[in-house]
Order: C-alpha cells, then structure tokens, then sequence
C-alpha cells in the first residue's frame, strides 16, 4: 500500500496550519509553562480534528494524545508531534521548533511534513526534489543545545566536524535536507513522534535515514520508543554507522 498524493497533501496543509495557530498563540501574551502549555493542547486539538474528519478509518499516534491498542490494528496511521521543541517554542525567537505530522503504512513512514513555522517554512515528501551536489569539506554535526549525544559527539570527532547545536529534531532533520548541516545523529533515545515525519521527509529528500547500526527505523510499534537515530547525506552513512558500530565493542 502507497500513500495518496491527497496523503502528501495533507499531511503538508495539517501541519501548516497547526504552526500558524502556533504562532498565534506564541504572539498572544503568554510565556514560560503557560505558553507551553496552550501551545501543545491547541495544535493538538487542531491536527486531530483534522485528521478524523480527513482520515476516519486511519489509526493516529500523537505525543499529547492517549494511547491505546487500537492504532495496533492499522495499516495506515498518522505519527503526529504537535509541537516538537516545545521549549524553543516559548523562548522567542528561537525558530527551532517545529510540527511534525507523519504518516506510516506497514511500520514505514511514508508520507509528511516538517513545518518550521517560524521560518515560514514547511518542506513535505509531496515536493520535487532535487539533485544534492557533492559536499566538501568537514561535515556539521547537529547536537541537542542541551544534551549531546555520546554518538554524535564521536562522529564529529572522527569526522574532524563542527558541532551545531539547535532544538528540536524536526529543527534538525531539516537542517540537513535544506543543506544547512550534513549529519544529524542521535542516541539518547526518542519517540516515534520526534522523527516519523523528519524520517519520511528526509528520506523523500533523498538522504540516508536509519537507525545507528544502519538498521531499518519501524513505526507503529507497541512501545513508540525509539533508541536511536540516523540522518545524514548519502556519502557519509557507510562511514557514521561504522563509527557507531565500532564504539559499541570498546
């Protein structure tokens, strides 16, 4: 089973539009936790009611959503992060936030967008994409601003890269598809809401998208848990993976 261009579609009007309500809610007065707050609970709301009334018979999967069994017996169902980097989100203007929605057929994350709404910008799987030049020089590293990874610190490291630190990981997948970094590596662990929609994106775009050991990425999974993750331009994934291989046998 494909995803529909309506699929594509969707997915790049929904988070659009949450990351409009967004950056309503972030103009409105509030701040700190109340800012927090309001902002996850109305995209929320947003992007659900969007969905069940697009895609009654599909299954969602939602970071401020309940949970349940029932997405288990789904073939198609919507992998959503209202809003990714929430923190990001309620220190203006930081533009490293993002709204993730995502959709994956048979555990693969096929379809989405990534909206950067403070940048005005929202880049989806439903776009033409185009031929990536070959990169020269020491690749960019993308880092969490507040907790780097052992592993994205070591391929930086053997790389000879520079280090760049931004908030939330949609901020960061997209770094590497607009080509403003070449790797973004992560271990601390995530959930299946922080990279569907960078994962499909990403992979849409042409780039590499695994897990550390180059194993596949699975959505839909019982335990949304997701240990780590994987993207980064083509010609440096043989070379990231064996240096994450290799420092798990030291």
């Amino acid at each position: 089973m494909d995803p529909t261009g309506e699929d594509h579609l969707a997915a790049k009007s929904i988070a659009t539009a949450a990351g409009l309500e967004l950056l309503a809610i972030r103009s409105s007065g509030l701040s700190d936790s109340d800012l927090k707050s309001a902002g996850d609970a109305t995209s929320h709301s947003f992007i659900m009611n969007e969905l069940v009334e697009r895609f009654p018979d599909d299954g969602v999967l939602s970071e401020e959503g309940v949970d349940g069994a029932d997405r288990l017996g789904h073939r198609r169902v919507w992998i959503v992060d209202p809003l990714d980097g929430t923190r990001e989100f309620s220190e203006p203007p930081r533009s490293d936030w993002a709204v993730h929605v995502a959709l994956a057929i048979d555990g693969q994350a096929v379809a989405g967008a990534v909206a950067l709404p403070a940048r005005g910008l929202t880049v989806s799987t439903g776009e033409r994409q185009h031929e990536r030049p070959q990169f020269e020089g020491p690749p960019r590293v993308l880092v969490s601003r507040t907790r780097p990874t052992e592993h994205a610190l070591l391929i930086a490291e053997s790389l000879n890269g520079q280090l760049l630190a931004m908030g939330s990981a949609g901020a960061k997948a997209m770094a590497v598809v607009l080509g403003e970094a070449e790797v973004y590596a992560h271990s601390g662990g995530q959930y299946e809401w922080d990279s569907a929609a960078p994962v499909a994106v990403a992979a849409a775009a042409g780039l590499h998208v695994s897990r550390l050991d180059g194993s596949p990425l699975l959505y839909n999974r019982v335990d949304p848990w997701l240990p780590d993750l994987l993207i980064c331009r083509p010609e440096f994934a043989e070379t990231c993976i064996n240096i994450c291989k290799a420092s798990e046998t030291r």
